[in-house]
Formats: structure tokens, C-alpha cells, sequence
């Protein structure tokens, strides 16, 4: 059976920039050697991806915090992961879950059966979007998330995605 692992937003901005945190920051080992346990083509890899008009879009005025607008610094995946993800298809996202990430899963498995695992930033924000929008568009498929390597906007917003994520059947490891 295949095996993919899909990266959410492993970012500059939501590690230690503009809504970074010490939970994020402690991930990072743990995501990285998650990575490399995978081949490279089977590695998909999310990346939060804003414009400059940012504070005029719908998130920009729930989410007052200007964050990985597309070229910065702070939207570049960690150097130390995106030296891992070589191989990896990247794709850039506008909001928190990627319309083109269930398309993107089905072109890497082929005809092969497969399963999915989920690691990134933040759990309670795109990790679970992306989650239940993989459940959906594959719900016979076994997903599973490594909540030693997401981490949400806070510890107890982690704990509650996690929650929701069990409870749609979606397997959590931790």
C-alpha cells in the first residue's frame, strides 16, 4: 500500500514570525524527521499563500495578522524542511484548505491503494480543514495525524481539533 504524507504550512511566519509559537517551533525536529522516514515523491507539501491586499480579503479582516504573503520571507517553508521536500509537490493555497490537494493525492497513488498521513501548522486551523476535506473526498482511505508534529494557535485549540478529527474518524497518533 502507498503511503503519502502531506506537510501543512510548515512556514516561517507560523513557526516563529508573525504567528509563530514555542509549540511550533518544538515541532520542527519532529516534522523533519517525519519527512525524511517518506520518499520524496510521496510528499505533498502545503504552503499558506497570500497577497499583498491581505487586511481587505474576508481572513485578512477575521485575522487582523499579516502572514505569508507570497514571496516573503515569513511564507517560505523552513529551510530545514524545504531541503527535504526536494522531491515533494508544493502547492500554494489561498485559504485554509486546498481545493487542489484531493486531485493532487489521487494523480500521486495512481491505481495503487494508499493511505494518507498528516502533519503541519496549525491543527485547529488548516491541518483540520485539510483533514476533513481528504475524509470526504476519500472516506474508505485510512488518514492519520501526528500530533507530536502539528501544533495549533494554542495548546488547548490543538487538543480540540484533535478531538474533532477523532471524531470524524480520522485517526490521530500520539
Amino acid at each position: 500500500m502507498k503511503k503519502i504524507l502531506v506537510v501543512i504550512d510548515m512556514q516561517n511566519d507560523f513557526i516563529d514570525g508573525a504567528l509563530g509559537t514555542k509549540e511550533a517551533v518544538a515541532i520542527v525536529p519532529k516534522a523533519a524527521e517525519k519527512i525524511s522516514l517518506y520518499p520524496g515523491d510521496c510528499v505533498i507539501a502545503t504552503r499558506d499563500t497570500h497577497q499583498p491586499n491581505y487586511p481587505e480579503t474576508s481572513e485578512g479582516r477575521h485575522l487582523p495578522v499579516v502572514h505569508c504573503i507570497e514571496g516573503t520571507k515569513g511564507w517560505e517553508i523552513r529551510e530545514e524542511l524545504q531541503k527535504l521536500l526536494t522531491d515533494a509537490v508544493i502547492l500554494n493555497k489561498p485559504s485554509f484548505g486546498s481545493l487542489e490537494l484531493p486531485e493532487t493525492v489521487k494523480r500521486l497513488a495512481g491505481d495503487e491503494e494508499f493511505e494518507l498521513e498528516l502533519i503541519g501548522l496549525c491543527t485547529d486551523i488548516c491541518v483540520v480543514s485539510n483533514a476533513l476535506l481528504l475524509k470526504a473526498a476519500f472516506p474508505e482511505v485510512p488518514i492519520r495525524v501526528d500530533a507530536a508534529c502539528c501544533a495549533g494557535v494554542t495548546p488547548d485549540s490543538h487538543r480540540a481539533a484533535l478531538q474533532t478529527m477523532r471524531m470524524c474518524q480520522i485517526e490521530i497518533a500520539e
